[in-house]
């Protein structure tokens, strides 16, 4: 409001507007997006300095529900929620780890919230330079390389959306885990349908895309992994060592692994063959990444906090 008052002596102006307010509030709309820097801090003359390699930090998770990993920088995404007690606050982050477990940033996404919206992520993908997550109902897009947000897709009916699977068109299939189980199919235009809504889903968790370009989903509440088309037809179905079964790795020969998250096993089913169990006592085994790399299993360990890691 601007007030007037005049005299024969004067003419006065009373601005209630603070320019301080203004300027701040086109400041916060004008910065763009920032991730966070590898570990390191300031020294005594004020200048950053990046910790020196013959130091190794472990850590830097809360609830890692799932990882991926990002060949070209050979480095390790973990995906974390923040308040597990409040999923209404914006606090998810993506850690980036190194492929001897130790951090190399902290909170890469995460470590500002500006234009970021990032709340439970669960399961994620690489595919074509971009980071995909789950976060409850909406699938989120992230650039690979800055870390930028590029698109979040919410998936109409989805309730938990959990596992995630991105093929080679840029299709995105999605696990809905609870209070319905489906699997979600989102073109890469944001248009979702239910893919899969049948008797065999049983709390259906982890999703990956074979070398035939099938869709495997396996169940948490029995040992099935199970195959479909992508048009939704079933292929086949094949049993994991152990139920409860949250993560699953698909490698080029079409050898599948499979994590317990109830049982904390590693099972692998190798074509046409029975499960074998390769690794135990995992606990909270997660949604797992394969590092192409170093040629280990990386397995994300929930509420431990932690990652494990597997060589093959």
């Amino acid at each position: 409001m601007i007030q007037i008052s005049s005299s024969s002596h004067k003419i006065q102006l009373i601005v209630s507007i603070s320019v301080a307010a203004i300027f701040s509030s086109a400041q916060m709309r004008a910065q763009d997006f920032s991730v966070g820097k590898p570990l390191g801090t300031t020294n005594e003359a004020g200048d950053w300095v990046e910790m020196s390699d013959n130091v190794k930090v472990f850590g830097s998770f809360h609830f890692a529900e799932s990882c991926t990993f990002d060949p070209a920088r050979n480095l390790i995404l973990a995906m974390n929620s923040g308040d597990r007690t409040d999923a209404s606050k914006n606090d998810g982050y993506v850690s980036l780890i190194n492929p001897d477990g130790s951090v190399h940033t902290p909170k890469w996404i995460g470590a500002t919230r500006d234009g970021l919206e990032l709340y439970n992520p669960l399961g994620s993908a690489i595919k074509d330079g971009v980071l995909y997550t789950v976060d409850t109902d909406t699938v989120r897009l992230f650039d690979l390389k800055s870390g930028k947000p590029l698109r979040s897709i919410h998936v109409p009916g989805s309730s938990l959306l959990n596992g995630i699977a991105v093929a080679d068109n840029g299709t995105i299939f999605a696990s809905n885990t609870r209070p319905d189980w489906k699997l979600y199919k989102i073109t890469k235009d944001g248009k979702s349908s239910v893919l899969v809504a049948d008797g065999k889903l049983n709390i259906p968790n982890g999703v990956a895309v074979d070398p035939d370009g099938n869709v495997v989903v396996v169940n948490i509440g029995n040992r099935d992994v199970i195959t479909y088309s992508p048009s939704g037809k079933l292929v086949r179905v094949e049993q994991s060592g152990e139920k409860g079964s949250d993560g699953i790795v698909i490698m080029d020969d079409g050898t599948k692994y499979v994590c317990s998250v109830r049982h904390g096993s590693v099972s692998r089913i190798r074509p046409g063959q029975k499960a074998e169990i390769i690794a135990k006592g995992i606990p909270s085994a997660a949604s797992m990444c394969y590092d192409s790399i170093q040629h280990q299993l990386v397995i994300p360990m929930n509420p431990n906090n932690g990652l494990a890691f597997l060589k093959l």
